[in-house]
């Protein structure tokens, strides 16, 4: 039930991004579609509880509970940036926007995005750390908690890639080819 309610909400995601977006520049409803797109966070909601009372109701915690909580961190994390690049090519396709802000290729405007980018996943990563370690408190020293916590390692691999990831942008920053000191990146992407 778990795994199936994962993919509900995924897919529940995209329609409600599609809805939202439709009605904010096909409709040219835009308070609607920003109203739709609030509705977004409820998905969550739903899962965490679901899950909650899966887990209280005896069920044995294993890889879908894990999983589940790693959706939600990950929505938490890169769901708005998810969202708002989304937005800025159909704004652009569709309603004339200004073409998307491409992230910036070469040097410290470069490494900047990166860690960027590592802040989100970051930020998806210790949110799902944080719930997995909540199902572990909540189903206590009696129940087997090996499946959460291998979830829980694999959180924190993917903070040290990212991690990694931005430490060699930095480092070892990416240089541009044509070698023009006077070339300026765009503005980092969000």
């Amino acid at each position: 039930m778990i795994v199936t309610l994962i993919v509900l909400c995924e897919i529940a995601f995209w329609v409600l991004l599609a809805a939202g977006l439709a009605l904010r520049y096909v409709a040219r409803m835009p308070r609607l579609g920003a109203a739709v797109l609030l509705c977004e966070p409820l998905l969550e909601l739903v899962l965490l509880v679901v899950t909650a009372v899966d887990l209280k109701n005896g069920a044995d915690p294993d890889w879908k509970h894990g999983l589940a909580a790693v959706y939600i961190g990950f929505t938490v994390g890169l769901g708005h940036s998810t969202v708002r690049w989304v937005d800025a090519r159909v704004a652009h396709r569709f309603a004339g926007g200004p073409p998307p802000v491409k992230p910036p290729k070469y040097g410290m405007a470069r490494a900047v995005h990166e860690w960027r980018v590592a802040g989100r996943w970051t930020v998806a990563a210790v949110t799902a750390l944080a719930l997995l370690q909540a199902a572990v408190w909540y189903v206590g020293g009696d129940g087997d908690t090996a499946s959460l916590q291998s979830w829980q390692r694999t959180m924190l691999f993917v903070i040290g890639i990212n991690l990694l990831i931005a430490v060699s942008y930095t480092l070892f920053p990416k240089r541009d080819p044509r070698g023009d000191a006077k070339h300026v990146p765009g503005p980092p992407v969000g």
